[in-house]
């Protein structure tokens, strides 16, 4: 079901942690709004948008747990300051999602979609890392529902709100626009590293274009 690859790590930033993270024991629940139910005869996942063939593509909840699998060793670092180090994630790699659903030419950026309407968005270089994944499993097991179950989105290089729980469906973007947290005043990019936390923060070129 996949080949781990080792865990990121803070080495090049001379931290295990990202600066202002706190090592966390366990994995706290941490959303927004109620925990959706799951009902896999209404699931489904698709790819839409600006698509190569302008199709929209769609994998029902047992087409998709047939996708390929892989493993991911990995961080979770949460922009409430504390950090999940070396969990194993397991699920669909989201550069298989791009391989089978390929976007336009043109295409610079993705919005994820969630349950209740949720969002975020990623630039597609974010998007196309081999660590980015659509967990379906941590350290072997099914996700909970309280961690998102079936699917969220997992981005070991930005903080934890850049992948959301409840994952519907991916939007290709060629345009950059901000997600549900970055609308209220979250850094467009978030990497923990240089702690983009707010938007306030933002640099010329890391924020959509007004």
């Amino acid at each position: 079901m996949g080949h781990p690859v080792e865990r990121e790590s803070g080495a090049a930033a001379g931290s295990e942690l990202p600066p202002g993270q706190r090592l966390q024991r366990g994995w706290p629940v941490t959303h927004y709004g109620p925990v959706p139910k799951f009902r896999p005869e209404r699931w489904d996942f698709r790819v839409f948008g600006a698509t190569a063939d302008g199709d929209k593509h769609c994998w029902h909840h047992e087409e998709f747990t047939a996708l390929p699998y892989a493993t991911v060793v990995a961080d979770l670092h949460c922009v409430t300051k504390f950090s999940m180090l070396g969990a194993e994630w397991g699920g669909v790699p989201a550069a298989a999602i791009v391989d089978l659903a390929p976007p336009a030419p043109d295409v610079t950026h993705v919005m994820v979609w969630a349950e209740y309407g949720f969002s975020s968005n990623l630039r597609l270089a974010d998007f196309l890392s081999d660590r980015t994944l659509f967990a379906t499993h941590k350290d072997g097991e099914l996700l909970t529902a309280e961690h998102g179950f079936p699917v969220r989105l997992i981005v070991p290089h930005l903080y934890a709100w850049k992948g959301p729980k409840w994952v519907r469906g991916v939007e290709y973007m060629t345009a950059d626009r901000r997600g549900f947290w970055e609308e209220r005043g979250y850094h467009n990019v978030g990497d923990p590293w240089k702690e983009q936390r707010y938007s306030y923060q933002e640099e010329p070129g890391e924020g959509p274009e007004l």
